[in-house]
């Protein structure tokens, strides 16, 4: 068996463009870092972010925010989500998500996930109708999207509206509608690992005028809102614009000059990320042959993906041979997360982590976290390296099921 190392980095990104790191020290010898500060004539590098990204996802407005996290609490304080109110979400995502419905003073209620890591729709269903919830908060979790024809006759006939999160998912699409254009409001992230890299930083989009007025004030546009321009016209604000608090999260400009010359090579990315996935993918799918409970996730014929990060499910481990198993890969230099720890670890956490959401019943979405690793794909990694990567995964999991010996103590940091 080989024993081959892979010596690469899971955190360290790809550099800045030369582009940005230019269009960036343009915005420092300017000194004009902040969105509203422009000469005259002149539209800020944040403005014409907004605009870029609006046309790039075919939405009526675009307002860039400070973090992904604040675009989900503008976009639910936008919605007029009221204290204490139920707001429905997967059980299956990232801590952000519950933290945006907390922040903007909702009730967060937990939809099962299935093996397929979407959202299940037979329990958002049941959920809607026990909670009277009248908005879903989709995560569009680790890139994976849910039939979201299926889910959007669900909530129409009931009434529900949907703010999408696509952290994960800029640039997908679903039957050739992109990801984010199938609710009243989708938010993204332009965090360090997501698909276009400003450190920090959100979008949020919308086709409904009033919501994205009220965002914009929130936001802290100080009666600016004319120079945007991917904002809704000024008589959106008429009856808002003395109601709305300022709850400043503004992109500053040296973000967004970062961010243009990268949204203009993401879908080139896209295919550099997708060919690093099929190749781990297809490791894991020869691995899978030889190991019944080892399961890749499969991708819908209907779903464009951005394989930033894979996941796959080794069932039947327990503690111990899950230990193992993360120990192996760790020593041949593959960084795994495991959704099943007891405890929180780096971005990896379950809903009975969450001591601010009530605790709810997810026996199915236990099941699964139990089960489930994940796998950052940075585009630093050549295809070569992911078909090796891939295969230490096999390898690593098939030793541990075959109760080879480990030298050596665990690796209490792998779990």
């Amino acid at each position: 068996m080989s024993q081959r190392i892979f010596e690469g980095s899971f955190t360290q990104q790809e550099a800045i463009p030369e582009a940005a790191i230019a269009s960036a020290v343009a915005v420092l010898r300017s000194g004009r870092l902040h969105r509203y500060n422009t000469a005259p004539g002149e539209h800020s590098e944040t403005a014409l972010l907004e605009r870029d990204y609006a046309a790039w996802q075919g939405a009526r407005y675009c307002l860039a925010c400070a973090s992904g996290g604040y675009a989900m609490q503008l976009a639910l304080r936008a919605f007029g989500v009221a204290d204490g109110e139920p707001v429905l979400t997967n059980a299956f995502t990232l801590s952000p998500v519950p933290g945006a419905i907390d922040a903007a003073g909702g009730r967060p209620v937990l939809v099962e996930s299935g093996a397929d890591l979407v959202i299940d729709l037979a329990d958002l269903a049941t959920k809607i109708e026990t909670s009277g919830a009248r908005l879903l908060l989709l995560s569009h979790m680790r890139g994976h999207l849910v039939d979201m024809d299926a889910l959007m006759r669900l909530l129409d006939a009931r009434g529900v509206a949907l703010i999408e999160d696509c952290a994960h998912t800029m640039g997908a699409s679903w039957n050739g509608v992109k990801s984010g254009n199938f609710g009243i409001a989708a938010c993204f992230s332009t965090q360090t690992y997501k698909h276009i890299n400003s450190g920090e930083g959100g979008l949020l989009t919308s086709d409904d005028a009033a919501l994205m007025a009220r965002a914009t004030l929130r936001s802290g546009s100080y009666m600016l809102y004319a120079s945007h321009l991917a904002g809704p016209d000024e008589a959106a604000y008429a009856e808002a614009r003395l109601e709305q608090p300022n709850q400043s999260g503004r992109m500053d400009n040296l973000r967004a000059a970062i961010l243009r010359p990268q949204l203009a090579a993401l879908e080139d990315n896209i295919a550099r990320w997708n060919a690093r996935y099929h190749a781990v993918e297809a490791a894991l799918i020869d691995a899978a042959a030889g190991d019944g409970e080892l399961r890749p996730i499969p991708r819908p014929a209907a779903e464009r993906f951005v394989g930033s990060s894979i996941q796959f499910l080794a069932e039947g481990l327990d503690a111990a041979a899950t230990a193992a198993f993360l120990t192996r890969c760790k020593r041949r230099g593959v960084a795994l997360k495991w959704f099943g720890a007891e405890q929180p670890s780096a971005y990896t956490s379950r809903h009975d982590h969450w001591g601010y959401v009530a605790a709810q019943s997810l026996p199915r979405t236990d099941a699964l976290l139990k089960a489930l690793f994940d796998m950052r794909i940075p585009l630093t990694f050549s295809v070569d390296d992911c078909a090796l990567i891939g295969e230490i995964i096999g390898e690593s999991l098939a030793a541990t099921r075959a109760g080879e010996p480990l030298q050596g103590p665990l690796d209490v940091d792998a779990i």
